[in-house]
């Protein structure tokens, strides 16, 4: 079976060892296995509920909004347990001292601390350690296979009081997994949980106390990291094989949370990471700035995507910002030039990721349940910020699985539309929990990370 625009138009595939069409029997990264929020050979259920097609569940130790991946018959997701306080343990009239930085070579970083933090709703740094894990979890059963502790660490800072200390995704190419914790490290282990190597990029000190959350990314041996904070901020490329470094860029950036897309053009790959000053693509072995754009709004998070040579980048945090670039034309500034096909400025989304899939954007207007669809090629609406009921406040980003739209609140209910340019709904429910990760679908089942439990659905008999 041909995938969708990803064999015919040599794009990236999503993982150095994994053919295309295995990729997409999986979910090897945040994204999925298209970078789009589709899983193109899957049919999951339309009814999700507690009482129907519901395979298992469980209860995952600790607290984490990190959406999880899928290789082979386990899932992968990250968590941070908080420990007891220590007997005696007073509260600290300071923060606590954050993780060590390893030293950095002479010229690199490039810009000074900002210091400011700006205003939001953080929380006090916690006066407990945390356990940083990875988690593999039997797809068949639901059982947890193994969790590896990666780190012990008291976090420096608070989180935003809907956020975690672990909600970045990890990546892997099919043999070893990654996974970023931002301040606490960037970690490599095998499939069996084995540690392989661990790299302290040094702490971030957050926009509000937000919390971290951008993902790292993977291609051809190579690990792309962001690094997007008040302090120095940078982007690094790592060798995936040991954790050495091969590149740093300063980045005059504040607080964002965008996970890098890489794809190759004309052979040569390039790493396109999102920003509220500038949106740079970089070559991925050298860190070379290829072109950029500007016009994000502040505070960068959705994922930017791409689908026959166009690069869709979206922001929309105090303001709306959508554009679409050929990547075969971006050169230098390509903000004003032949590149920018084509822009949009009303109801894109915060936090949320968009989702695209034959030929039509999806995406919620800021962390709102008010839902637009726009054609891909010309920006269009088929339909713009339309209220969907039963969903108030959103996190988590849509899928698109098997002709169907699978949108999650943060109120635990589950909507699912009909991939269409018209506003179909096809099934509604509430699962009693609060979701901030993102549902997944492989194959026939579909998985939900939620507050409480880790929950599969399938129908019947699938297998």
């Amino acid at each position: 079976m041909r995938l969708r625009g990803f064999v015919a138009s040599s794009v990236l595939l999503l993982a150095s060892s994994l053919s295309a069409q295995d990729a997409a029997l999986h979910w090897p990264r945040w994204r999925g296995p298209l970078e789009t929020g589709e899983a193109p050979l899957s049919t999951p259920p339309t009814e999700l509920s507690l009482e129907k097609n519901l395979a298992w569940s469980t209860v995952i130790p600790g607290s984490g909004h990190a959406t999880p991946i899928v290789v082979g018959e386990h899932l992968y997701l990250l968590t941070a347990v908080p420990l007891s306080p220590k007997e005696g343990e007073k509260p600290a009239a300071e923060a606590p001292t954050p993780p060590p930085a390893e030293p950095r070579e002479e010229g690199r970083g490039g810009r000074g601390g900002r210091g400011g933090r700006g205003g939001g709703r953080g929380e006090r740094a916690p006066l407990v350690e945390h356990e940083f894990r990875v988690v593999a979890v039997e797809r068949a059963s639901g059982k947890i296979a193994w969790s590896t502790l990666v780190r012990t660490a008291k976090p420096h800072e608070g989180v935003h009081q809907t956020g975690s200390y672990a909600a970045a995704s990890p990546v892997t190419d099919g043999k070893r997994l990654y996974a970023s914790f931002g301040s606490f490290g960037v970690h490599a282990l095998d499939l069996s949980g084995k540690l392989l190597w661990s790299k302290y990029l040094g702490p971030m000190t957050m926009r509000g106390e937000f919390g971290e959350g951008a993902s790292p990314n993977l291609h051809d041996g190579i690990l792309v990291v962001p690094h997007d904070h008040e302090g120095e901020s940078f982007v690094v490329a790592l060798k995936a094989e040991s954790g050495e470094e091969l590149w740093r860029k300063a980045r005059s950036e504040k607080s964002n949370w965008s996970t890098p897309l890489i794809r190759e053009v004309g052979g040569r790959a390039q790493a396109i990471l999102a920003g509220a000053t500038r949106s740079i693509a970089y070559d991925l072995k050298t860190g070379e700035e290829l072109w950029h754009t500007t016009g994000m709004t502040q505070n960068v998070v959705p994922a930017p995507m791409c689908v026959d040579g166009i690069v869709y980048l979206i922001s929309g945090f105090r303001g709306a910002a959508l554009q679409a670039i050929a990547l075969a034309e971006a050169k230098g500034d390509a903000t004003s030039s032949s590149a920018m096909k084509w822009s949009y400025a009303k109801g894109t989304p915060y936090v949320p990721s968009a989702t695209l899939v034959n030929g039509r954007l999806y995406f919620f207007q800021n962390n709102t349940g008010m839902l637009s669809c726009l054609d891909a090629k010309t920006g269009t609406p088929h339909y713009a910020q339309e209220r969907l009921e039963g969903i108030s406040s959103v996190y988590a980003s849509p899928l698109a699985a098997g002709g169907k739209i699978y949108l999650a609140s943060r109120e635990g209910n589950i909507v699912v539309l009909k991939d269409g340019p018209k506003l179909e709904v096809l099934a509604q429910s509430e699962l009693g929990d609060a979701f901030d990760a993102s549902p997944i679908a492989v194959g026939s089942h579909l998985y939900l990370r939620g507050h409480a439990k880790l929950y599969c659905f399938a129908e019947q008999g699938a297998r």
